[in-house]
């Protein structure tokens, strides 16, 4: 120790005490050092010189042993005082030099103490006992120092938290509380005058006026507990609510899990309370007494329950005295129970709960308590009036004892006694009459009882005790009835024979002015009796008088005949004179007459002239029409009728027209259609919440512009300068390409019909709808009628080919070739004639409102207990849930069934007639599926039967065609619907049920099995079915499309104007795109010409290429509305014969071109036959007028638009002279001499009989092209009405999205459509079920901890409230209100949107929700 204090080693912290300790410890570190040493030594060089330090201890060393000396020694002193629990001596144990303690201050001693003590026990129990290490220390240290440092900072937040609560500001002490130094628990600043009221509430309880930081902490806990209980409560989160309820954070006492829906309504109403008072927040204690009020309510309920049991038991002993002290419980809550009418309270509630059992027809049936305390009421009802009856019975009795007559007048009179037939003027008589009959009953003698007995209302013996005027209902001990007291009954029978007996006397008093009439008529019948006798005899002797008159007017006659006739024999030479004179006046006045006829009709003469010569003319177009070979000379009269005028030419230009405004109408509708149909998809959405209002509202924005503009967009192609038909030659070759190809797949339709089934069915409709109908211009004229009748009988006949392996395919199935051909002649063309075939008796079923037509027994069973039960207003005894046998049991349903029997046949009758007689209104297209239909089913079946085929056409005719148009008349425009509108429900039922008959009839289908019913008018079905048989035959027999539209293989050649069609940039490119990838599939042959098509169309074009660079923005992501942009293509034959001489030409093409000389030759050189023409040269005068009429064509031609311009060719041959014209007509009769087209031999009439064709084809022409301008006319009439009705739909629409905003910002939800709202401001009647009622349908499956017997006195009222689509729905058991639970409809709605499939009411029943939206629709909203 001397050694280690020597200043020059320079070693420090010595410390005396620990001088041992160094010792060893220092001795110990050298002879590690030196045993080391010599450990390296003997491992290295053993002459090396060594260091003397590497066995001796360093300065270094040594100074580090002393101070692990010194640290062991303070870690001890340390342990030692926390071991004393001592601060101070720690502190200054801490304070040594050998632990180097940072941070340490005097004051945390106390905090140092318990933080070093709380780190040694954590060490002991890891299971190490060693002491705190100074690593330890410093972080115990530094732990208390910074909980020291909290502490502080927590008294100061502490105190300012009073001095708030004592200032009053709610905000401030929200602050103050929500400081972090505070250590409160969190703090909801929305509930800010809640925490200052009821903690300056607790400050002010507080001895001291001062609340601690426990304190705070508890209530501050607690109070945010019910600031998240209120705030719960304001968003509806039943949820929460309960969390919070439940948490013991919130300290609440007596929470029953079972009661939690009780507490939550009830804290629902108070909070309402509270709010309506202006108090926004519910307080803990608001609560607390809220739950100890749902809890002593529960219990109250339990033990009413309880009593309510015994009552019924008691009713079952029969003892009257037992049942009054059950009925007198307090928990029972029974009011007016009196103790005198106990047996009247037996009797009564025996009998209800009798007739209750004999009604529910279960025996054990138990009264509920509205049920007892009813039968209280009734009773002491009861009571009272029998008290009231025998005392005017009595008052009777005194009254004729009395002998005063007004006495017993006022007695009998008694509404009390319920006497009738009681008349004033009878007093007396009454008065001696009861006076006559009460001696009798003394002279029998008077028993002198002082009782009476009464049968009173209800058949109950009433005593009535006529000394102390009192009553019961108990017979009394020794009861006698007193033998002079009159009863009711006698009393009764009395009044009535007097009054008979005076009723009589009135009578015969105002009838004798009667009996005086009876007399005279007597008289008078004995003096008409006399006078008919006389009559008799005379009208006996009319024969006899007759034939004396005419002897004598006989005589007189022949007497002046005879002097007359003397008198002309005298004087025969003047008559002949003046006969002879009036003759020659008569005729010259008729010569005079007939002269100056003529003259004054000279104009009718010439119009008579007129009309002979055009009989003659009339005679020869009868010759060219009706001959097999009609003459040259005839044909040549006729010629000029194949020209061309101007009028021509103006209603072609004004038919394209028309029929481009009429394609554009159609695919702008069907395009608004698709729109307003999604528009109210997603307004359907809306309600049900399944979509956002800013989604519909998005449409809306989109749908308005769409309509505006739709029509402008799209033609726009049509006026631009870029694109497919730019000025270039490449364009030119594109564009002429795309001609070629739509005129072979319009003309040929082998191509389409194979195209159809290489694709899948929906993208084969869709192809169909936008392309395909587009390409004929949805036959928008004859020719393109004509051409897609083609395609759909090369598709249908495809179809059952390929596709149909049994024929009753055709009917179960959907094939996809009938789909497409009902789609058409439904839509645009078809439509009208529905409308025309249906509208009228569709229209009388709809106005006849008292026709209501149901077949179903069960609804018209359930209909007659609901009309019973609506006109007594009491309930059917009756069950609801019944078979369809056990409905037909009953007479009433019967008559019912047999009445809507009646009805639906009547009906059916209409719409069989409105059908059968309709054969021409239908459609051509459809009558013509129907025959191919027919006729290719019986080349691939041909065993199949007439029947069999028919009943397919039938299936197509009418099932498919006109039957979903009599179900839905409003969505096929059979009838006019506003914007909004709807059909009935009784109207589509009405409508459902003739469409059924019709089809069963149709199908010659029988009513059996489940509609075994109806087979009573099974027998109807089947005459209906000859019927309908006779129509489906008589529809199949249609001409050929070629004898209907007169159209051949020359009719493109022959036309004026050359076929245009209107087709979106979106449909070139998927056509193209769709023949490119099945074009081996449609056109297997190599050569076959649509190779050579598709060849020089190349690659598909991009959207941009097509539309050029001025059409749009080829970077714009949103192509969709560049590919709707429309084209008009004028289709051309790329395989018609060119204009160059020298090229090879067909048969057909020189034919054609021959006709057309001839008729040029024809016309101005006559002659008998066309060789006779040929051979004799013209005239200059002929050819003179040929170069001017063909000058005149030449100034026409020039006129003519580009779309009606003749081929090349045709312009070339107007030059020719009439001899050029011969020789190139005799060049080409060789030349078809050779092909055999014609034949010299005949002198060419093959020749003429075709220009003779062509004449007539012309004037046919000329007549369909202004049918179809009317046609066309009124299509674009219709198309545009419809237009007009899509605008009203979307001003509706925007209306009702209109509505939508404005309710959201009223109601911050969405309410249903206007129209709804209308004549529904009246409240509605709450529903009543019971739980069994409700199981039965389904609604209601299970109750926990309640057995499915006891659902019948189990009681739900659902009651609409003022809030839209909420119900408020109250549980009842055995007539005990038990809970009331809100149910929100929105809700349901999103359960059902998320596939949840059951719910829980009140905790404990659970319920199926589709069921339940059902329930709540079916009752409340009419659905």
């Amino acid at each position: 120790m001397v050694a280690m204090r020597n200043p020059n080693a320079m070693l420090v912290n010595l410390d005396q005490g620990l001088a041992p300790s160094y010792q060893d410890t220092l001795c110990q570190a050298k002879q590690e050092k030196t045993a080391n040493a010599r450990n390296r030594a003997s491992s290295e060089n053993a002459t090396a010189e060594r260091d003397v330090y590497e066995e001796l201890l360093t300065q270094a060393e040594i100074q580090g042993n002393v101070n692990k000396v010194n640290l062991l020694a303070a870690l001890e002193k340390v342990n030692k005082a926390l071991e004393r629990r001592d601060a101070s001596a720690l502190f200054e144990e801490l304070s040594s030099p050998a632990l180097g303690l940072r941070g340490l201050k005097r004051e945390n001693c106390d905090w140092y103490l318990k933080q070093l003590i709380a780190d040694k026990e954590q060490k002991a129990e890891r299971g190490s006992n060693e002491i705190l290490q100074k690593e330890e220390l410093q972080s115990g240290v530094d732990v208390a120092n910074e909980a020291a440092q909290r502490f502080h900072k927590m008294l100061k937040a502490v105190d300012r938290i009073n001095a708030a609560i004592r200032k009053g500001d709610a905000n401030e002490t929200v602050t103050e509380l929500m400081n972090p130094d505070a250590q409160l628990p969190t703090v909801y600043p929305f509930a800010a005058p809640l925490y200052q009221r009821e903690l300056a509430t607790l400050q002010q309880q507080s001895p001291e006026g001062y609340l601690s930081n426990p304190e705070l902490g508890v209530a501050v806990e607690m109070l945010s507990s019910v600031a998240l209980i209120n705030k719960a409560l304001d968003t509806g989160d039943i949820g929460e609510v309960w969390k919070y309820l439940s948490s013991s954070v919130t300290g609440l006492t007596n929470v029953e899990n079972e009661n939690s829906q009780r507490y939550i309504d009830e804290l629902l109403k108070l909070k309402a309370q509270s709010r309506a008072e202006g108090n926004e927040f519910l307080s803990w204690n608001d609560i607390q007494a809220v739950v100890d009020n749902v809890n002593t309510t529960v219990h109250e309920e339990h033990e009413r329950i309880l009593a309510l049991g015994l009552i019924n038991e008691a009713l079952d002993e029969g003892d009257a005295q037992k049942t009054l002290q059950v009925l007198m419980l307090p928990a029972a809550k029974l009011a007016d129970v009196n103790a005198p009418t106990a047996q009247h309270y037996q009797d009564t509630l025996v009998r209800a709960k009798r007739e209750k059992a004999q009604d529910t027809q279960d025996e054990s049936a138990v009264l509920w308590l509205d049920e007892i305390q009813d039968g209280i009421w009734r009773s002491n009802k009861e009571t009272e009036e029998a008290e009231k009856f025998s005392l005017g019975i009595l008052a009777i009795n005194e009254a004729v004892d009395s002998g005063e007559v007004a006495q017993t007048l006022s007695a009998l009179r008694s509404p009390d006694v319920g006497l009738y037939g009681v008349t004033p003027e009878c007093d007396e008589a009454y008065q001696a009459e009861l006076q006559e009959l009460k001696k009798s009953m003394l002279a029998n003698g008077d028993n002198k009882s002082v009782w009476v007995k009464h049968w009173v209302k209800g058949g109950y013996n009433y005593y009535y005790n006529i000394e102390s005027r009192k009553g019961s209902w108990e017979e009394p001990a020794g009861f006698v009835q007193n033998s002079t007291q009159l009863s009711r009954e006698e009393i009764q029978s009395t009044i009535s024979g007097v009054t008979a007996a005076y009723n009589r006397e009135q009578l015969w008093n105002a009838n004798e002015t009667l009996i005086v009439k009876l007399q005279a008529r007597c008289k008078g019948y004995l003096v008409r009796k006399e006078f008919s006798n006389r009559m008799n005899f005379l009208k006996k002797q009319v024969p006899a008088i007759i034939a004396i008159q005419s002897q004598w007017r006989g005589y007189k006659q022949k007497k002046a005949f005879q002097d007359r006739l003397q008198y002309l024999r005298h004087h025969e030479t003047e008559a002949v004179k003046i006969q002879s004179l009036a003759r020659m006046h008569r005729a010259k006045k008729q010569y005079k007459g007939r002269l100056q006829y003529f003259k004054d009709h000279i104009d009718e003469i010439v119009k008579i002239q007129a009309f002979i010569r055009a009989n003659k003319a009339r005679d020869d177009y009868k010759t060219l029409i009706n001959a097999d070979n009609p003459p040259m000379v005839v044909v040549r009269k006729f010629v000029h009728l194949l020209d061309q005028s101007d009028q021509d030419f103006q209603e072609e230009l004004d038919l394209m027209n028309l029929r481009e405004e009429v394609v554009t109408l159609i695919r702008a509708n069907q395009q608004l259609e698709n729109d307003l149909n999604l528009m109210d998809i997603k307004i359907g959405l809306l309600v049900k919440n399944k979509i956002t209002l800013q989604e519909v509202v998005s449409h809306s924005k989109k749908l308005t512009k769409k309509n505006k503009e739709q029509l402008s967009d799209m033609m726009m192609m049509n006026k631009q300068k870029g694109g497919l038909k730019a000025l270039s030659k490449e364009k030119r070759e594109k564009l002429e390409a795309y001609q070629h190809l739509f005129y072979l797949l319009q003309t040929n339709p082998t191509y389409l019909a194979k195209l159809i089934f290489q694709m899948p069915q929906n993208k084969s409709t869709k192809f169909m709808d936008s392309v395909i109908f587009t390409l004929y211009n949805y036959a928008s004229n004859q020719r393109e009628e004509y051409l897609l009748l083609r395609l759909f009988k090369t598709a249908l006949n495809e179809e059952i080919k390929s596709k149909v392996d049994q024929i009753q395919e055709i009917v179960t199935g959907n094939p996809t070739v009938i789909k497409m051909v009902v789609s058409f002649n439904r839509g645009a063309r078809g439509q009208n004639a529905l409308r025309q075939i249906l509208a009228p008796v569709v229209k009388e079923i709809m106005d006849d409102k008292t026709l209501n037509i149901k077949t179903d027994p069960v609804d018209i069973y359930k209909a007659w207990v609901n009309q019973m039960e609506s006109q007594t207003g009491e309930a059917s005894k009756l069950p609801y849930d019944v078979t369809p046998e056990q409905a037909l049991k009953h007479e009433e349903v019967n008559a019912r069934l047999d009445a809507s029997i009646k009805h639906m046949r009547t009906v059916t009758d209409k719409f069989l007639l409105a059908i059968v007689v309709s054969l021409e209104k239908i459609p051509y297209g459809m009558r013509y599926i129907a025959k191919v239909l027919k006729d290719s089913l019986h080349e691939k079946f041909p065993d199949a039967t007439e029947d069999e085929l028919l009943k397919i056409v039938g299936n197509l005719l009418y099932y498919r065609y006109m039957n979903p148009a009599i179900v839905a008349p409003d969505a096929f425009d059979i009838i006019d619907i506003s914007a909004g509108g709807q059909l009935s429900t009784d109207q589509r039922r009405n409508l459902g049920s003739v469409a059924k008959m019709l089809q069963h009839a149709a199908a010659n289908k029988m009513f059996e099995g489940d509609t075994a019913h109806l087979s009573k008018i099974n027998e109807y079905l089947s005459q209906s079915y000859q019927k309908f048989r006779r129509f489906f035959q008589a529809a199949c027999e249609v001409p050929e499309p070629e004898d209907r539209f007169n159209v051949d293989e020359y009719s493109d050649l022959v036309t004026v104007s050359k076929p245009v069609i209107y087709i979106s940039i979106g449909e070139i490119i998927n056509t193209h795109t769709l023949l490119l990838d099945h074009q081996d599939a449609i056109a297997p042959e190599h050569n076959d010409p649509i190779h050579e098509l598709l060849e020089d169309l190349g690659e598909v074009p991009s959207i941009e290429s097509l539309l050029g660079e001025g059409a749009g923005n080829p970077s714009d992501p949103s192509k969709e509305a560049l590919a709707k942009t429309e084209v008009s293509l004028t289709l051309t034959n790329k395989f018609d014969v060119a204009g160059d001489e020298n090229s090879e030409m067909d048969a057909r093409t020189i034919l054609l071109n021959t006709k057309r000389l001839i008729v040029d030759v024809i016309r101005f050189q006559p002659g008998e036959t066309l060789t006779e023409i040929l051979e004799t040269p013209a005239s200059n005068e002929q050819e003179t007028d040929h170069q001017k009429a063909m000058q005149r064509r030449a100034i026409r031609d020039a006129k003519t638009p580009d779309k009606m311009k003749k081929a090349k060719t045709t312009l070339e041959e107007t030059n020719l002279t009439l001899a050029e014209k011969k020789a190139k007509i005799q060049s080409n009769l060789k030349k078809l001499t050779e092909m055999g087209k014609v034949n010299p031999e005949n002198r060419y009439q093959d020749l003429i009989n075709d220009i003779a064709k062509d004449i007539r084809n012309q004037r046919r022409y000329r007549q369909r092209r202004k049918a179809e301008l009317v046609k066309l006319q009124q299509t674009h009439q219709a198309l545009s009405s419809k237009a007009t009705f899509y605008e009203e739909q979307v001003d509706y629409y925007n209306q009702y999205i209109k509505t939508c905003l404005d309710n959201l910002a009223s109601k911050g939800k969405i309410s249903k459509k206007p129209g709804d709202m209308k004549g529904k401001k009246s409240k509605q009647v709450s529903q009543k079920y019971t739980a069994a009622r409700l199981h039965e349908k389904g609604v209601l499956l299970e109750i926990d901890d309640l057995q499915s017997s006891q659902f019948k006195n189990v009681y739900f009222e659902i009651s609409p409230t003022e809030e839209v689509g909420d119900f408020e729905v109250k549980a009842k058991f055995m007539g005990v209100q038990m809970e009331t639970f809100m149910l929100h409809y929105q809700d349901l709605l999103q359960l059902q949107y998320e596939g949840v499939a059951v719910m829980k009411l009140f905790d404990r029943a659970k319920v199926n929700v589709n069921l339940l939206i059902f329930l709540l629709n079916k009752k409340f909203y009419g659905k």
